[in-house]
């Protein structure tokens, strides 16, 4: 294994029909698993950057959705930075929620 400013290489052999055996150690960095897929980026200079593509079952995709992730993101710097409110039961919750509209 060599390392260079905290990267590790790994190294495959090309085989016929130009497929390559992905080292444990990349397919566990990518956290793909078979069948999964994965994505090339090809630069200008020819550097590639491999990207693991996870399958998700079309009954979780709204999670994936790019502005629910944002609102993850968000409720997950508001609970880190302590902006957290408890309430006795859910009816006072949601209450509280009511009165934000």
């Amino acid at each position: 294994m060599k390392k260079t400013e905290g990267r590790r290489r790994r190294r495959s052999v090309m085989r016929r029909k130009n497929q390559l055996t992905l080292p444990r150690e990349v397919t566990e960095a990518l956290h793909i698993r078979e069948g999964d897929e994965v994505e090339f980026d090809i630069g200008e200079d020819g550097q590639v950057v491999l990207r693991g593509m996870t399958m998700v079952p079309a009954d979780q995709a709204w999670f994936w959705d790019r502005e629910w992730q944002r609102g993850e993101r968000e409720a997950s710097e508001q609970i880190a930075a302590g902006h957290t409110e408890e309430f006795e039961d859910a009816e006072s919750m949601f209450d509280a929620l009511e009165q934000e509209r």
